[in-house]
């Protein structure tokens, strides 16, 4: 199987190395996977048809960029992201370039020309999906070819693999719960005490919150979520522009201590159903499973008819993370192949 990455980043070197280190599992060996193309923007690009080492790779953005990686017998540098996903020997696509949630591009462009190309589609790119998912689901089924995309919404931790094939005899009612790691840190430590100001900079400085956190403490990362969840769930492509977003930039110490004192903490919580969609910081009691989740930690709660409540819990986002989300969606290729 061979792979065409758009991106390498923290999710793309990620993967890498999880493709690096498992190689002598004897449980990967069916999934036979080799990067043979990886399109940066500002960092370089390569294309190898017999396929680029993922150490070497990993050793040249170390270095500074692709442009470092050794020259080889049929090595091309000089590859754009639209050769990268129509190259006939390319059999996946994986997008693991930053979010635009504004409009969803270049990426829905991308996956469009990559299924029409006969590719299989690998996302980690939320706007893609959350601006394109209708036409992107439309191209997969008519070009029979699988659009994935775990790593969205919990990145390795298969809050959508259970959904949609573990729980599939029953009907979901709801999915409810933290899908935003940032926030949920940042909750954590105001509720220990500490002023909103500082728990954020205690993010930034961990690496859990960007320079500009507006996405994150906003909501918009998790409202992005939130309509992923919508139309894979509920087949409802909510528009993000029109959904309730809330964030917590606006707790107050007082909002806090409030919440403690009847037994309650904060929680941004996502709440989804086939009627609508919402985000808001929402007080919980303490004796609920959420109120629990600590830390930059993600948990989902899935509602059905047959089995009630089903919660999946455990790491929302990291590269390596986000990466076992791509190779978890490569082996479900690999398995239906």
């Amino acid at each position: 199987m061979n792979l065409a990455l758009i991106g390498f980043g923290t999710v793309g070197q990620g993967f890498a190395q999880l493709l690096r280190d498992k190689a002598a599992d004897a449980r990967f060996r069916s999934l036979d996977a080799h990067i043979t193309v990886v399109v940066t923007r500002s960092r370089g690009a390569l294309a190898l048809e017999s396929g680029l080492d993922s150490g070497l790779l990993l050793d040249a953005m170390a270095a500074g960029g692709l442009h470092v990686f050794p020259d080889l017998p049929g090595l091309r540098r000089d590859v754009t992201a639209l050769d990268a996903v129509t190259l006939p020997s390319v059999d996946v696509v994986l997008d693991v370039t930053p979010s635009n949630l504004q409009n969803g591009h270049p990426s829905v462009d991308l996956g469009m020309a990559a299924l029409a190309a006969g590719k299989h589609l690998v996302l980690a790119n939320k706007g893609a999906l959350v601006h394109g998912f209708e036409r992107l689901n439309a191209a997969a089924r008519a070009s029979g070819r699988k659009l994935l995309y775990e790593a969205t919404v919990m990145a390795g931790t298969p809050a959508l693999r259970l959904a949609m094939q573990a729980l599939a005899g029953c009907t979901l009612l709801e999915a409810r719960g933290i899908v935003n790691g940032t926030t949920n840190y940042m909750l954590t430590q105001m509720q220990a005490g500490l002023p909103y100001a500082e728990a954020l900079a205690e993010a930034q400085r961990l690496g859990y919150a960007e320079p500009d956190p507006t996405a994150d403490v906003d909501g918009w990362d998790a409202a992005s979520k939130a309509v992923i969840l919508g139309a894979a769930l509920f087949g409802r492509q909510f528009a993000l522009n029109a959904m309730e977003v809330s964030g917590i930039s606006h707790l107050t110490p007082g909002d806090i201590a409030a919440a403690t004192a009847a037994g309650e903490c904060w929680k941004l919580i996502a709440r989804v159903t086939a009627d609508g969609a919402w985000v808001r910081p929402t007080r919980i009691p303490l004796t609920h499973p959420l109120a629990g989740v600590a830390g930059p930690t993600n948990a989902l709660t899935l509602t059905t008819d047959v089995l009630g409540d089903v919660t999946i819990i455990g790491k929302g986002a990291g590269g390596l993370q986000t990466g076992f989300g791509l190779l978890s969606d490569l082996l479900d290729i690999a398995r239906s192949r």
